[in-house]
């Protein structure tokens, strides 16, 4: 049985946890593997690959490839109630767990919408503090897993003039 070092994320933690597991194996495996390798699961545990939209489903039977250095998302948030404010506009939307950053961003001006270049020009910042995440954090390293939902201000990035 081939086996790949993949990363587990899990709720209300910045750390991964690095682990193997089999390269191919069941979903319901795959939860098994999870909590054994030292990651907090129950019932309400949901876990997905990557950024993919759906969870692996628990009892699944179906075969689930994992590649090296795949990142699993380990939480209790099926979806992420993302807000981004911006001027005068409110817009909501739900992603995946795993969904990045950039692609919050992404979504946000071509809704608002922003041309390319000042689109360029603007950052998401979470609302009421100065923490602008980087692009590739995932919505689950902004979550506690309890509450299931991140609010964004797209701002000016900072500009060096000169």
């Amino acid at each position: 049985m081939t086996k790949v070092s993949v990363f587990l994320q899990q709720d209300g933690s910045e750390q991964l946890i690095e682990t193997e597991l089999p390269a191919t194996l069941t979903g319901a495996q795959l939860y098994d593997a999870v909590a054994k390798a030292g990651a907090e699961t129950d019932d309400a545990t949901f876990v997905f690959l990557g950024e993919a939209d759906e969870p692996v489903k628990r009892k699944g039977k179906d075969s689930l490839t994992l590649a090296a250095g795949a990142l699993v998302h380990v939480t209790r948030c099926r979806k992420v109630k993302v807000t981004v404010h911006f001027l005068n506009r409110t817009i909501e939307e739900q992603f995946a767990p795993g969904a990045r950053v950039r692609s919050v961003k992404a979504w946000a001006v071509g809704k608002i919408p922003l041309e390319p270049q000042d689109a360029a020009e603007h950052v998401l910042e979470i609302c009421d503090t100065k923490t602008r995440p980087v692009t590739d954090a995932s919505l689950q390293q902004l979550t506690d897993g309890k509450r299931c939902s991140v609010r964004f201000n797209l701002v000016p990035d900072t500009r060096v003039e000169g």
